[in-house]
C-alpha cells in the first residue's frame, strides 16, 4: 500500500490481454473489495474462503481482506467437492467465493457447512462479487490491526490424513516480504515474471507481497504457458518458479542466453532443483539458479546468497533475522554441521499455530520457540543447509504438497485393492512424481487406468499417481509397517524409462 501511495501511476501488474492496473488501481479496486466484503457482514477476524482462477480481481479480494482485518483462506482450484466440505466445514468462512462455473457444486457444499454467504468470481471479473465491486465506493479506511492479527490460513495435509490450518499473522507475512526484498534486490525497477498460482505461499505471499513492498511491477500470466513466458521474459528482470518451470524453459531450443539478457535473478522452490537442473540452466543462460526453503507455516526461511555462491543442492543460508538448526530426531538434541537430522525454525516469520489444533500446535513447537518443519536436513561448515529428505513422507510434486495417507485413504475404498502404499520418486519434469504402488484382491483384474480414474473423483489432479504398480505383497518389516523405503529404491529409477514421465 506505501508503494501505492508513492507511485500511484506507476504499473503495478499487466496481463498479455493487454489489461493493465497502477499502484493507484491497486488502492482502488481493494477499497471496492473491502467495502463489498464489509457490506456483506464481514467483520474483523472472519474467514473468507476463496477458490478461484488466477486473476488480478482475485488478488484484489485478497488485498481487500487484509484491509478489512478479515483472514484470507486461498484454496486450491484443482480440490473436489469432497475436499472443499472439509475446509469450509473446518475453517467456517463468513463468505465463500468461488467461479461462477462452480456455483451449483458449490451451494450444495456451503448448505451442509452452514456458510450463507455464497459469491461467484471469474478471472475477467464477472460473478456477484465482481459485480458488486463495481459498485462499491473506491475509499475505504482500513480496520486497525497489530501485527499479531491473523491475516491468513493456509490448509496443508497432515500424515493423518486430516488437513491442518496454518495461521499466519499480518507480522509474518510483513518481516518475511521486508526481509526478501532486501535479500534479493528488489526495488521499483523490477518486473516479475510471474507464472505461479496464487492460492499457495510461493505465488501469493512471496510473489506478490515482494512486489507490492518494493515497488516492483508484475507481468501476471494467467498460467505457466511456455511461449507466453519465453515471449515476456525480455522485458522482466525477475522470474519465480517451480523447478518444473526450469525443466520445461530448458527443452525449448529458443529459450537462450540472449532470451534472459535483461534478467537479473531466476528463484525456484517449493520443491527440490537438481543438481544437473542447475548447472545446465547455468550453461545454457549464464545464470546461476537461486534457490530458497520454505514452507506453508513459515514463508521463506533460507535462501542462497544474491552475492556469493549459490551452491547447486542446497537451499542456501539462514535468511537474516531467522535460526534454523538440525536436531536428533529422538532426544532432540542439537547436531553438529555434517550431520543429518530434522530441521527446527524459529524466527518473525513463523506462524501463530494451527487452527482450532492446540495440541497439534503444542506437538510441533520446541520450548524454545523452534518449530519442527518434518523435513530431514544437514547443514555444511559454512552454513547451507541441504534437504535430504521428509520426516513424514510428504511428496512434493510440482511444487504440490501431495501427503501419502490422503491418497492411500482414496485408494483403499476402490474394490479391488487390497492395500496400498503412496511413494514420491524421482522425476525430472515435476521434481518428484505421485506413485502408487498396491496389492489386489485375490481374482481381481483391477488396472491402472481404471484406478486413475476412480481417484479422479476423490482428488485434485495433483494428487493422482502418475504410476500405478500392481504387486502380490507390499513389503514389510518385523512390526508389521509397511518399508515405503524398499518400494523407493525399487522403482527408483522408473520415471527414468522411456515413456514413464507421464
Amino acid at each position: 500500500i506505501a508503494a501505492a501511495i508513492r507511485n500511484p501511476d506507476r504499473v503495478f501488474l499487466s496481463e498479455p490481454g493487454g489489461r493493465t492496473l497502477t499502484f493507484g488501481d491497486v488502492l482502488e479496486m481493494s477499497a471496492r473489495y473491502a467495502n463489498v466484503l464489509a457490506g456483506l457482514g464481514v467483520e474483523p477476524g472472519d474467514r473468507v474462503a476463496v477458490q478461484t482462477g488466477k486473476s488480478p480481481d482475485a488478488l484484489m479480494v485478497y488485498l481487500g481482506c487484509l484491509r478489512a482485518g478479515a483472514v484470507y483462506l486461498p484454496l486450491n482450484t484443482g480440490y473436489t467437492g469432497g475436499e472443499l466440505a472439509y475446509f469450509l466445514g473446518d475453517a467456517q468462512p463468513a463468505v465463500f467465493v468461488c467461479a461462477p462455473e462452480r456455483f451449483d457444486d458449490a451451494q450444495a457444499v456451503c448448505r451442509k457447512a452452514g456458510i450463507a454467504a455464497l459469491e461467484t468470481l471469474g478471472t475477467l471479473g464477472e460473478g456477484t462479487l465482481g459485480e458488486r465491486a463495481k459498485e462499491a465506493d473506491a475509499d475505504f479506511r482500513d480496520v486497525a490491526g497489530s501485527h499479531g492479527d491473523l491475516a491468513a490460513i493456509l490448509y496443508t495435509s497432515g500424515t493423518t490424513g486430516r488437513s491442518k490450518g496454518a495461521m499466519l499473522t499480518h507480522g509474518n507475512l510483513l518481516s518475511n516480504a521486508r526481509t526478501l526484498v532486501e535479500y534479493w534486490r528488489f526495488s521499483d525497477t523490477d518486473v516479475l515474471l510471474h507464472a505461479l498460482p496464487i492460492f499457495h505461499t510461493h505465488g501469493l505471499f512471496v510473489a506478490t507481497n515482494v512486489a507490492l513492498l518494493s515497488g516492483a511491477s508484475m507481468i501476471f500470466l494467467p498460467r505457466p504457458d511456455l511461449d507466453e513466458m519465453i515471449d515476456r521474459m525480455p522485458h522482466a528482470t525477475v522470474m519465480m518458479g517451480v523447478p518444473t518451470y526450469y525443466v520445461r524453459l530448458l527443452s525449448r531450443p529458443d529459450f537462450t542466453r540472449g532470451l534472459t539478457a535483461n534478467m537479473r535473478l531466476f528463484i525456484s522452490g517449493s520443491a527440490p532443483l537438481s543438481a544437473e537442473i542447475h548447472k545446465e540452466f547455468l550453461e545454457r543462460t549464464g545464470h546461476a539458479i537461486l534457490e530458497r526453503y520454505g514452507m506453508s507455516e513459515t514463508g521463506m526461511n533460507t535462501s542462497n546468497p544474491y552475492d556469493g555462491e549459490r551452491r547447486a543442492g542446497t537451499v542456501g543460508l539462514a535468511l537474516p533475522g531467522i535460526e534454523v538448526r538440525v536436531s536428533d530426531r529422538e532426544s532432540g538434541a542439537v547436531l553438529p554441521d555434517g550431520e543429518i537430522g530434522q530441521i527446527e525454525v524459529r524466527g518473525p516469520n513463523v506462524f501463530a499455530g494451527y487452527w482450532r489444533m492446540p495440541e497439534k500446535t503444542r506437538e510441533e513447537f520446541r520450548d524454545d520457540g523452534f518449530f519442527l518443519t518434518g523435513d530431514l536436513g544437514v547443514i555444511d561448515e559454512r552454513g547451507y543447509l541441504s534437504i535430504v529428505g521428509r520426516d513424514r513422507d510428504l511428496v512434493i510434486s510440482g511444487g504440490y504438497n501431495v501427503y501419502p495417507a490422503e491418497v492411500e485413504n482414496a485408494l483403499d475404498a476402490i474394490e479391488g485393492i487390497a492395500e496400498s502404499a503412496v511413494i514420491g520418486l524421482p522425476h525430472r519434469d515435476l521434481g518428484e512424481g505421485v506413485t502408487a504402488v498396491v496389492s489386489r484382491d485375490g481374482g481381481s483384474g483391477l488396472r491402472e487406468e481404471a484406478v486413475r480414474e476412480a481417484l479422479a473423483k476423490a482428488l485434485a489432479r495433483y494428487k493422482i499417481p502418475r504410476r500405478v504398480i500392481f504387486v502380490d505383497a507390499l513389503p514389510r518389516n518385523a512390526m508389521g509397517k509397511i518399508e515405503k523405503q524398499a518400494l523407493r529404491q525399487r522403482y527408483h529409477a522408473l520415471y527414468r524409462s522411456a515413456g514413464a514421465a507421464r
